[in-house]
This record gives structure tokens, sequence and C-alpha cells, in this order.
């Protein structure tokens, strides 16, 4: 059953995205900033934990876990060092995330040509 909802919560999580360009017409980039806002503000309000304990991999995968990667470590970092933990805390959950993006970005523009 474990598979079955991450399968179920995950897709829904993607139906919301295309709904939203469908219909609201939002680009893909405004989407995912979308996505990262709605996992911060799901985390602050400690949904997020509990929807990550029911669906597995359906909740961690999303863009939506970003946002949650952010403020979860933002504040747990806020609360041993003070106000500068924010920052701190914010690149320590999500550096290897933030690293890869940066690495992989780089590669496939030495790889292919870029339009832009």
């Amino acid at each position: 059953m474990e598979f079955f909802w991450a399968f179920v919560i995950g897709g829904a999580i993607c139906v919301v995205g295309q709904l939203m360009m469908d219909i609201l017409k939002l680009t893909p980039a405004h989407v995912t900033t979308s996505f990262v806002v709605i996992g911060a503000l799901l985390d602050a309000f400690g949904i997020y934990d509990n929807l990550i304990k029911f669906a597995g991999a359906g909740a961690t995968v999303p863009i939506t876990s970003f946002g949650h990667s952010l403020l979860h470590g933002a504040m747990a970092a806020a609360d041993e060092h003070g106000f500068i933990g924010i920052a701190m805390g914010i690149f320590e959950l999500t550096s290897a995330g933030i690293s890869s993006a940066i690495l992989f970005g780089f590669l496939v523009a030495v790889i292919f040509e870029p339009k832009g």
C-alpha cells in the first residue's frame, strides 16, 4: 500500500501542476515557484511532515519537498544559531540539490549549444 499512496499523492501533485498550466495559463517557472512556496507553507503549518509519513516518496520527490526542506532547515538552524542561522539552515539541507542543479546545468551547457 505504501507504493500505491506514493503513486497517488505524487501523481496528484503533478495533476495540480498540469491544471495550473492548462487552466490558469501559468508557465512552468510559475508552477515550480508556486509549488516551492506551497511546500514551505505546508511545512510552516506542520502539514508536510505528516504528508511525508503518509505518502513517502510521493511527497519527497516533487518540488514541493524543496520548499519544505528550505523552511525546515531554516527554522532548525534559527533555533540553534539565531537570526544568522536562517541563511545557514537554508543551504544546509538543500546544498546537494542546489549543487547538482548547478553542476548538471553547466555540463549540459558545455555539451549542447544553448539557445539563449
